[in-house]
């Protein structure tokens, strides 16, 4: 099971605690001595310590026993405990939806899945607008009610396009951006704005395809696997921490056309599993790697 399959009701009071720290002795019974002392009940935890950065991270759900539970006592008393661990730590309640934006540009795969798992509430987030540079999507973000952002963009025009798109990450409030198939490359400006909260989707190609046609030229090679990597963006194209991945077998009696119809579906299952990984508060960064605590 992953994060996107689990309904609203069972996570109705289930909150979540996720802490990072230096590698030391007594990281796993700081967090667990304190929730029993404090009467919370854990449903799920996982741990890991990274021996090559030394650092350790965790992650615990939790349900209060008492009516009464007091999330800013919670975590002043927390503080004092985690600080001489050197400790970071954020607790997150119970159907917390977190606020997005979503770049697009033509295509409207990953788009259109997003939109289904958020109307369904398969995905616990709440889309603020759509932004893309062309206008192709709008009649789709219209259907959902979402506000729709067209900002055209030319080389002489992209530090102007961006300070729009940025304008509208700050009015509303986004907590993540998703670049689902958003066929422009972010200045390195723009990259450093949304580091650790920009998700981006492309394909996966053995051999690496680049250019157009990618799907086409896969076909061309004989290739037999198709996927697709789901990431946050950093100043390297494409080549950003890694969130998932994921892959399709194909075989010699498929087209072109059945390539970039697998690639699609592949896509979109990718980017959506590392949303529902991000909101869920199961991915740490670690540098250029990540760790994460999928189900």
């Amino acid at each position: 099971m992953n994060p996107m399959s689990r309904s609203a009701d069972s996570r109705a009071d289930t909150w979540i605690l996720t802490a990072q720290c230096p590698s030391r002795l007594g990281t796993v019974d700081v967090v667990t001595r304190f929730l029993k002392e404090q009467r919370c009940y854990i449903t799920e935890q996982q741990s890991f310590d990274d021996r090559h950065a030394e650092r350790f991270c965790i992650r615990t759900e939790f349900r209060p026993l008492d009516a009464d539970f007091d999330a800013e006592a919670f975590q002043a008393s927390f503080a004092s405990r985690a600080e001489a661990f050197e400790m970071t730590f954020e607790l997150t309640a119970p159907g917390t939806r977190l606020p997005v934006v979503i770049m697009v540009s033509k295509a409207d795969h990953c788009l259109n899945d997003l939109l289904y798992r958020y109307r369904t509430g398969q995905l616990p987030i709440e889309i603020r607008a759509v932004v893309s540079n062309h206008p192709d999507l709008q009649p789709l973000a219209d259907w959902h009610g979402l506000p729709y952002y067209h900002f055209p963009i030319t080389p002489e025009t992209k530090a102007e396009q961006e300070a729009q798109v940025w304008r509208v990450v700050e009015e509303t409030g986004a907590e993540l951006v998703i670049l689902a198939r958003y066929m422009q490359v972010l200045s390195s400006e723009m990259c450093e704005r949304l580091a650790g909260r920009a998700i981006n989707i492309h394909h996966s190609l053995l051999p690496g395809f680049k250019g157009a046609k990618p799907y086409h030229q896969a076909f061309e090679k004989g290739v037999k696997l198709v996927g697709a990597t789901a990431h946050y963006i950093n100043d390297d194209l494409d080549e950003g921490p890694i969130i998932t991945q994921g892959v399709e077998p194909v075989g010699h009696a498929d087209d072109p056309e059945d390539l970039v119809a697998k690639g699609r579906d592949i896509e979109c299952l990718t980017l959506a599993r590392a949303v529902g990984y991000h909101v869920a508060r199961r991915v740490f960064l670690h540098g250029r790697r990540t760790v994460v605590f999928s189900r």
